[in-house]
């Protein structure tokens, strides 16, 4: 079988999985709706781009761009999640693994399907972008290349790269897993940090390709030297309007050239995948062993009694899933030997800074491990069978979440009392309920653990970032 029939072969069936799916129609209602939301009309009181306190004068050029940024940092881990999640989530590798068919060109095929079922996404938003300038009315009038210029130069690139990501991490053992969200989370903040940081005068080739998301030329085009408060996001206006070149920006020397670049890295990065693929292991895994083993090892079951009298948690099924549901979470003695860590952060640091966000980036690995395992389809139908409900064992699976937070901050509790202050009182409850709840429903929506993760992280890292 030829190269190019095994990239077709895998694009055809990649395409089909993709038709065959709910999530992909679910994915392209997000765009009119995320664009309505996130843009308001020439005279609003909000902006996608807030730049010293200004909105950009409300251009079909900014509207464009404007959709390009919602789409390439705002839905960017959405979008990631959908690939490592959907239909991709489980491919028949214990059959391709087999074959002498060529890796590269089954990545190939896996990212063109990819590519086309994102490119449906940015058609559904520039579709919902011009039916939205009808509706804010841009200054220079309802321009419809320039909305479609802005949205593709910026959002085309960045989608092509996060699907090149997605096979990239498909193709390593240790990325298909949790570090491949965790990575993925660190790269989506660092490649913003650096796009932020390119937001300078500087009009050449190589200082429009180290913004990855591409927003960082279309805003500064025009904007007067020195530095500037630029906020991405669904921002107020304090300050009026502010006057914006972006189509300029688009145009100008380099800028075209640096996106195409990114298009082409993202194919090196595929290729590359191919190239280093290894095969998942279906036999024994590596397994540490001395005191190593013996640290990590589980305890023995205590013996078993024949003549004993039933737990008293049989009598209280709602009370014995609240106590398996607990246990469940901290699964591990490393995660336990962390827990205690942290508790005693609370004793010598700053709830709010330090140790309250230390306890919650902890039960995050913990809740999305075990939500993803236990929201898995084939456990269901098992679970179902169960004298308690599935909606109970969820409720159960927020309390005890809820009940580790707790428990994580009673030494913060303790120090804080005693200094008159009752705040982590107040944030670790509510922190936990709120972590496991997104979880459970994040879990029970993809049936796996990566969208639960990576969600809480990028919502952790919003908490810890926020104003104080």
């Amino acid at each position: 079988m030829s190269v190019l029939a095994v990239a077709r072969s895998s694009f055809a069936t990649s395409l089909l999985r993709y038709r065959r799916s709910w999530g992909l129609w679910l994915l392209l209602l997000i765009a009119p709706v995320s664009a309505r939301y996130w843009i308001a009309g020439k005279d609003g009181a909000y902006a996608a781009i807030v730049i010293d306190g200004k909105g950009p004068l409300l251009t079909s050029a900014i509207l464009g761009v404007s959709l390009g940024i919602i789409v390439s940092t705002i839905l960017l881990p959405i979008l990631f999640v959908y690939l490592r999640t959907n239909t991709t989530r489980r491919q028949p590798w214990q059959i391709e693994e087999t074959t002498a068919a060529s890796r590269i060109a089954i990545a190939v095929g896996r990212f063109g399907a990819d590519a086309v079922v994102l490119g449906s996404l940015l058609a559904a938003m520039n579709l919902a972008g011009w039916l939205l300038a009808w509706v804010v009315e841009p200054v220079d009038g309802v321009r419809l290349a320039d909305i479609s210029l802005g949205l593709w130069l910026i959002a085309a690139p960045v989608l092509m790269g996060a699907a090149a990501l997605r096979i990239a991490f498909d193709s390593l053992r240790i990325t298909r897993r949790a570090p491949g969200e965790v990575l993925a989370f660190f790269l989506w903040l660092i490649l913003f940090a650096i796009s932020v940081a390119s937001m300078k005068p500087d009009r050449t080739f190589t200082a429009a390709l180290f913004d990855f998301y591409g927003f960082a030329r279309p805003i500064a085009y025009t904007l007067p030297p020195g530095d500037h408060s630029v906020v991405i996001g669904r921002a107020p206006i304090s300050a009026g309007r502010i006057a914006l070149d972006a189509k300029g920006g688009l145009l100008s020397e380099g800028y075209g050239a640096s996106r195409l670049s990114w298009m082409g890295l993202a194919v090196m990065l595929v290729a590359l995948a191919g190239f280093v693929y290894r095969p998942h292991r279906s036999g024994q895994r590596f397994r540490p062993g001395g005191w190593v083993a013996r640290l990590l090892a589980a305890r023995p079951p205590a013996p078993a009694l024949a003549g004993a009298p039933a737990a008293a948690s049989a009598r209280m099924p709602g009370l014995g899933v609240f106590f398996a549901e607990f246990k469940l979470i901290a699964r591990g003695r490393i995660w336990l030997l962390l827990a205690l860590l942290v508790a005693a952060l609370g004793l010598i640091s700053d709830f709010r800074r330090i140790a309250g966000p230390a306890a919650v980036l902890l039960l995050i690995f913990g809740l999305s491990a075990h939500a993803g395992r236990c929201e898995q389809t084939g456990l269901l139908a098992l679970t179902r069978t169960m004298i308690v409900p599935p909606f109970l064992r969820r409720a159960m699976f927020v309390l005890a979440g809820t009940a580790w937070s707790v428990l994580l901050a009673l030494p913060a509790m303790g120090k804080a009392a005693l200094a008159g202050s009752f705040a982590p009182v107040a944030i670790a409850p509510a922190a936990g309920a709120i972590a496991s709840l997104l979880a459970i429903v994040l879990a029970a929506w993809a049936r796996s653990a990566v969208a639960p993760r990576l969600i809480l992280l990028i919502v952790w890292y919003g908490w810890i970032s926020a104003p104080q």
